[in-house]
């Protein structure tokens, strides 16, 4: 009713005035919505009676007699009224407020029945029931992805002995290979090609494929895989029960074990020349796959992961993600399958560890395919480099740093080639427009024709647009920043991870901090934040300075079912959608990207979603624990030059001796109780620790 007193009101221009005939369709509407009449006849009546008595009651001007054509349209009110009030004392005279009670229904005509308001509930309503639908369709992507994912994996581990030579071949030379996810072609009829006992580094830029095309490979959706070799692919860690790390790792070799428990039930039995015989051939099978050694070797595997004896005999879910993972890893390596393929294996290790399996794998005798960021492991352990680029694979002889020479080398003479074709078929077809028209060289023109359309061309060098990291630095502050004086910090003071430490970090801070792990470094960094207290000491941080960590379980923190672009809207609340989407384009989750589901992101994507969360406030400190950890070889060049030109002081913990020797010019090592400042480069340290791995 207030919407129809305004319209009645408002018409003081004669052109904009409502017609009669409308003003009484839209109070009939009304009549017949809130049940006041039963039909439109009854309910039009109803209308024309109210505004002749409105008439009647000089509360709306009659129309002008003397007009010689009346437009019919109602004229303005004389004086302001209350529609609403006007419409229930006429109700009241003629008796009508009696029926509408009888229907009982309650009607509030000038506060309950708003039918803008009315319509927007509506709009909402659905709005809402859309969303739901959509987080009911993600929450089952979600699921199904979780479902599919490391199929190959979870099947079973098991140490295969062959009695008799293989004799097919152990080399994998297959072509048309093309994978897809969805509508995305990851792999174009490529080449797929692997020689028996070659160690692979396979590189590519995050959210190519690499991980994908592993899958694949174990799952054998690629077809024309021989099918007598066994493969493993290492990508998560075990399930976690009362089995002890070496029994997990003893448990993959089932011809052993069944072996084992036979003699066992023939020693118990009765001393006959059967049970004899059989026992016979039990022993010599056993020597035949060298039982007796076998948990002497699952044991030193294990010790090589830096599992003391102790932890050896630790239910395995006693540990966490990390040691689940390396336990992983040593069945793999204990079950020495014909191919292993390991996607980021240095990841979940410490320093020593990576220098163990650096030395172990160097004595692979197998294939081995491995994804990795650390350009330096590569450079150690792989004898070629598998490049996935371009929908294609191209494979490279030697080492990370040959590759990379050779590549170079190669799109320089292929530019250089493709330069030099142009010129030449300028040349010709300049001769060619010349005398095209000429009857005295038109067999020339014919001739330099046919030669132009037989001419091989080299395509010019189309390289990936070089990506670049932005961290943006903060405003200058005076220090100190973060100072630690005499700190203590352990369980007890009985039993302390470190004692007495005296530091000081500012924005000229560039340290990296290294030690085996169990030394208390990510309990260190939980100290400078504050999320543990000191036993003893004083931790003294500036109240203006702003800290981001980075922790190499970013992903544990991320939802994995919204896009970058949501999440990071969850966050920041109330910022603009477009500082948000330029800030994630300037981390390379821009485009589609940033809208798509982060569990479908590649490992590298989803960490730099969570370097888009930490460095959007501008910190005066970075604390970076594994910060190269999924991401490929190219994003660690671009974070490496990000952390060169960021302005603020940075503390990191990781074994990749590529970022430390680029950013670094402290190196801290945390071990026996301590954190001391080391005088030796990284290198240095690093044959420290490969003395002690070596002998």
């Amino acid at each position: 009713m207030n919407y129809i007193a305004s319209i009645l009101q408002a018409q003081n221009d004669p052109s904009t005035r409502v017609k009669e005939d409308q003003v009484v369709e839209i109070l009939s509407l009304f009549l017949l919505e809130t049940g006041v009449e039963k039909n439109k006849e009854a309910s039009s009546a109803l209308t024309n009676q109210i505004i002749s008595n409105l008439r009647s009651q000089s509360l709306l001007a009659q129309p002008e007699e003397n007009k010689e054509q009346d437009d019919g349209r109602i004229k303005v009110l004389e004086e302001a009224i209350n529609l609403g009030r006007t419409f229930e004392d006429q109700m009241k005279q003629n008796d009508i407020m009696n029926s509408v009670a009888s229907t009982a229904q309650t009607v509030n005509y000038n506060e309950s029945l708003d039918w803008e308001q009315k319509l927007l509930n509506e709009r909402k309503e659905k709005k809402a029931k859309r969303e739901s639908k959509i987080r009911e369709l993600k929450v089952k992507e979600y699921q199904e992805y979780l479902t599919n994912r490391g199929l190959g994996s979870g099947k079973g581990i098991v140490k295969m002995h062959n009695t008799e030579e293989v004799t097919g071949s152990r080399d994998v030379m297959l072509r048309n290979v093309s994978i897809s996810v969805g509508n995305r072609e990851l792999l174009e009829n490529a080449e797929l090609q692997l020689t028996y006992g070659h160690r692979y580094g396979l590189i590519g830029r995050n959210g190519v494929g690499k991980t994908t095309l592993l899958r694949n490979f174990v799952e054998r959706e690629i077809d024309g895989i021989p099918p007598y070799l066994q493969i493993l692919h290492i990508e998560q860690e075990v399930v976690g029960d009362d089995q002890s790390a070496l029994e997990m790792v003893l448990k993959t070799d089932v011809e052993r074990t069944r072996l084992l428990e036979e003699e066992k039930a023939l020693l118990e039995s009765a001393d006959d020349d059967a049970s004899g015989e059989r026992l016979a051939r039990v022993y010599e099978r056993m020597d035949q796959i060298d039982a007796h050694s076998a948990e002497a070797r699952a044991a030193s595997i294990l010790n090589g992961l830096q599992f003391t004896p102790e932890m050896q005999r630790m239910k395995t879910k006693q540990f966490s993600g990390g040691w689940r993972m390396r336990i992983s890893l040593a069945r793999a390596l204990f079950v020495e399958p014909d191919i292993l393929l390991l996607d980021e294996p240095t990841n979940h290790l410490d320093l020593h560890a990576v220098l163990w399996l650096e030395n172990y794998l160097q004595n692979w005798n197998k294939t081995v395919i491995i994804v990795s960021h650390a350009r330096r492991f590569l450079n150690d352990v792989v004898t070629d480099i598998i490049h996935f680029h371009d929908k294609q694979l191209q494979y490279y002889r030697g080492d990370y740093d040959t590759f990379e020479n050779t590549r170079m080398e190669s799109l320089k003479l292929q530019q250089k080639t493709h330069d030099a074709q142009a010129k030449q078929r300028e040349h010709v077809q300049q001769f060619i427009d010349r005398f095209r028209y000429k009857a005295a060289t038109a067999k020339m023109v014919q001739s330099r024709i046919k030669m132009l359309e037989k001419m091989e061309f080299v395509a010019a060098v189309a390289e990936d647009p070089e990506f670049t990291f932005v961290i943006p630095s903060p405003e200058p502050l005076q220090p100190p920043y973060l100072q630690a004086i005499d700190v203590t910090f352990g369980f007890s003071l009985e039993k302390t991870l470190f004692s007495k430490l005296n530091f000081n970090l500012d924005m000229d801070s560039r340290i990296a901090l290294v030690g085996p792990n169990g030394a208390g470094k990510t309990t260190f960094l939980n100290v400078l934040t504050g999320s543990l207290k000191p036993l003893d000491g004083l931790v003294n941080l500036n109240r203006k300075i702003r800290i981001a960590r980075f922790s190499q379980h970013h992903v544990d923190h991320l939802n994995l079912q919204q896009t970058p672009l949501e999440y990071m809207a969850s966050k920041f609340p109330g910022v603009d959608t477009q500082l948000l989407r330029s800030h994630l384009g300037g981390l390379g989750m821009g485009g589609d990207l940033g809208v798509q589901p982060i569990y479908t992101l590649s490992g590298g994507q989803k960490s730099r979603v969570a370097f888009a969360e930490l460095t959007y406030v501008k910190p005066h400190l970075l604390l970076l624990d594994e910060p190269t950890n999924h991401l490929d070889i190219d994003t660690v060049d671009a974070l490496i030059q990000a952390l060169n030109a960021y302005n603020g002081g940075i503390l990191i913990v990781s074994h990749d001796e590529h970022l430390i020797e680029s950013c670094c010019d402290e190196l801290w090592v945390c071990s026996g109780g301590e954190i001391n400042k080391a005088n030796m480069t990284f290198a240095e340290y690093k044959k420290e620790i490969l003395k002690d791995i070596v002998k």
